[in-house]
């Protein structure tokens, strides 16, 4: 009995080498087959971590220097370098930095030179302000005409009271007729329209 056992025993540790081997030439061809790609793969993978933690420390960097010639700048609005400086590494800040100064100045020119921002919101503000400036209703009515517009409100408001000065009652009515109840500048077109003149 113990012979036939030992026997089992045998073959069963030989099926188990041979399908251990079996298992381990078909790793290996496998292994072969895809060794290239496998290479490929892990290189790819340290090539976009290592881009990913270069761009981050480049990026980072860029971000500190565009803070200090900000800085730099609040300081002295004169500092040429801060300013060049502040213009090559963040132009959407730059235009920022000339739309406050140009607003804190009182400066029609300097705006005009930021017609155009690639930052659109500086760009919507620098329309209205030269539109509200120039007290033109032609230009306030093209500004509140577009697409989401920031102060298209407040520029209806302006442009009714333009109207007003003008004597043309019904159009200005007309334009803040138009303001929707949930603006919060809803109350002061429901005002003029109630108190204003009729």
């Amino acid at each position: 009995m113990s012979l036939k056992n030992d026997i089992e025993m045998v073959k069963e540790e030989l099926n188990s080498e041979e399908k251990f081997f079996e298992k381990a030439v078909i790793t290996e061809k496998f292994i072969k087959k895809y060794k290239n790609v496998m290479i490929g793969s892990v290189a790819l993978i340290v090539i976009v971590v290592a881009g990913n933690l270069i761009y981050d420390v480049k990026e980072s960097n860029r971000i500190e220097s565009t803070n200090v010639a900000l800085a730099s700048l609040t300081k002295n609005p004169a500092d040429n370098k801060a300013y060049e400086e502040l213009k090559s590494l963040s132009p959407a800040l730059f235009d920022v930095w000339n739309y406050s100064q140009a607003i804190k100045n009182k400066d029609i020119e300097g705006l005009k030179k930021l017609e155009g921002s690639k930052t659109f919101i500086i760009d919507d503000l620098i329309q209205y302000e030269l539109a509200q400036n120039s007290q033109d209703i032609a230009k306030l009515d093209r500004y509140s005409s577009k697409q989401n517009a920031i102060y298209s409100d407040l520029a209806q408001i302006q442009t009714a009271i333009l109207l007003i000065k003008e004597n043309k009652i019904e159009l200005a009515h007309q334009k803040l007729k138009t303001i929707d109840t949930t603006s919060s500048l809803y109350n002061i077109a429901k005002s003029l329209l109630h108190y204003g003149v009729k």
